[in-house]
């Protein structure tokens, strides 16, 4: 009797996502935890030295939370009304922020009470920030001024008013402490040079100005508005250097990496994409529950912190690298133990005794080596199976078919089997490497069960469902079939022109070839 033939199931290579090192690096970090606020986040903030504690700004309140805290460490909620882009300085002592009232508070993180506030906006203040000497703060609202005041004396320096709608977003350059960017509804993106009276370089962004962002070095200027995020050479006279459209929604906030060579967007469309800033595509991408309103990066690139329009606060940490402890190895055999025999040639009068090769039969494969279809079918119909390697399912059905029993074990099945039989082929049979033994599959579940059609109503639910998808399929193939006879028409018509042209360029040719000898 000759022995059992496992099933054999046709592996077909699967188009998966490619893995490089920045998937790896950026699918590193932990299970984001998740922290509710009283309102919207609006901005997210890191301290600049350690402990990198960061300042989240939603509703009324700012509150400071460590980089391993679920709690606020400290708050601030001397606000009336909302507050907005609370940013810390670059030695991480101060806190400046804005407020709806139009007022600009400063606060010593040590403290509670603001140390200084600026009055002047006429109406709500969105962005504010430390120029790099540490001794200045500028600000611009919805009063489409911008303004820059002296922290020592609380007074205003000068007021810029250029831009003709809101001004949403801002930052100050880390190399020259005279000069910072503001951004607005107007679609223009403005630099400053506080030691002139007027603005130095106007750059049209196309959209309502979102987010803008300075490179360290001082050269390089990123705007996010609408669904674009484009990348300026300031160096140039603001040109245009790329412009990269990856998000669905507007993107309403940017963030760079510590070694600034990875840039992140963070989107209404609930992504946050990160960009390699040498060939500007994406090399990673996060998805979140709801819309990304703010966006942060720990200093050490260790916590991605994301505010969103619900409220909810998503922090994710690195995973600590694990170091394996050395211990003392134990003494190997030698490389020779291992290879010993390998390359012996066997002569003719030696006896060679191979080593029986046993098979261990999965689960179906032992039901149908005793006959039981039926059986065999129902376990490749468990979910593990079903769902993830449906080939394996396939594969069962079609040896059946191959055996002739595959109408015995479809027959005699309850409502809820029936179900589940309809419910996988309805889902596969549009899958090329399925259709076919699924098409037999199909016609004999309706040859079999026609007669109880109208007596379950989730049967007959699941035979719509099948009809509905054979009928989408051959909609699908009728329009395949008809671009297939478009495109023959097409490359018939250029094959025509190609050897019209060779044929008079050779009659040409000749014709030359005939004067010239009759010349002579």
């Amino acid at each position: 009797m000759a022995a059992y033939k496992p099933v054999v199931v046709q592996v077909v290579p699967k188009l998966g996502e490619r893995i490089t090192q920045d998937t790896v690096y950026w699918r590193g970090y932990k299970t984001p935890v998740q922290i509710k606020e009283f309102g919207a986040v609006n901005k997210i903030d890191f301290s600049p030295v350690a402990p990198y504690n960061y300042a989240v700004t939603a509703s009324s309140r700012i509150h400071i939370y460590g980089r391993y805290s679920q709690e606020p460490i400290k708050t601030f909620s001397r606000f009336k009304d909302a507050a907005y882009c609370a940013t810390y300085r670059d030695d991480g002592n101060l806190i400046v922020a804005g407020s709806e009232e139009g007022s600009i508070r400063l606060f010593d993180v040590s403290g509670r009470a603001p140390l200084r506030q600026f009055d002047g906006h006429t109406k709500p203040v969105h962005v504010v920030g430390f120029l790099s000497d540490k001794y200045r703060v500028f600000s611009a609202g919805d009063d489409y001024a911008s303004s820059l005041w002296d922290i020592p004396s609380s007074t205003e320096i000068i007021s810029y008013n250029e831009h003709t709608d809101y001004v949403r977003c801002g930052c100050a350059s880390k190399v020259n402490a005279d000069v910072f960017i503001t951004g607005s509804y107007d679609h223009t993106v403005k630099l400053f040079d506080t030691r002139v009276k007027n603005s130095v370089m106007t750059i049209e962004h196309g959209q309502p100005v979102e987010s803008v962002l300075l490179f360290p070095s001082g050269g390089l200027l990123v705007s996010a508005g609408g669904r674009y995020v484009k990348v300026w050479d300031v160096l140039k006279g603001g040109q245009l250097l790329v412009s990269l459209k990856n998000h669905h929604k507007t993107v309403t906030c940017l963030c760079l990496n510590s070694s600034g060579q990875r840039l992140l967007s963070g989107s209404l469309d609930r992504h946050v994409k990160i960009y390699s800033t040498t060939s500007y595509k994406v090399v990673h991408s996060f998805n979140y529950a709801t819309s990304v309103l703010s966006l942060a990066l720990s200093p050490e690139d260790e916590t991605i912190v994301v505010g969103m329009t619900n409220g909810v606060l998503n922090v994710k940490h690195r995973k600590p690298e694990v170091r394996k402890e050395k211990t003392a190895k134990k003494r190997q055999p030698a490389y020779r133990t291992y290879v010993k025999g390998r390359t012996y040639m066997p002569k003719q009068e030696d006896f060679c005794v191979s080593k029986p090769v046993k098979h261990v039969l999965r689960k179906y494969d032992k039901l149908l080596k005793s006959f039981q279809s039926s059986k065999a079918l129902d376990a490749v119909l468990e979910p593990p199976i079903r769902l993830h390697t449906p080939e394996v399912t396939v594969a069962v059905m079609q040896e059946l078919h191959r055996r002739g029993t595959l109408r015995s074990a479809l027959a005699g099945r309850d409502e809820k089997q029936i179900d589940l039989l309809l419910t996988f082929v309805a889902r596969r049979v549009i899958d090329p490497r399925f259709t076919s033994i699924l098409v037999t599959v199909a016609d004999i579940i309706t040859d079999i069960y026609q007669p109880v059609v109208g007596q379950s109503a989730v049967v007959d639910r699941q035979f719509l469902k099948l009809q509905k998808a054979i009928g989408k399929e051959i909609d699908y193939q009728e329009e395949l079939l008809e671009v297939l006879g478009m495109m023959d028409t097409l490359f018939a018509t250029f094959t025509r022109k190609r050897v019209t042209c060779l044929e008079e360029s050779k009659s040409n040719g000749l014709g030359e070839t005939t004067e010239t000898s009759m010349n002579n």
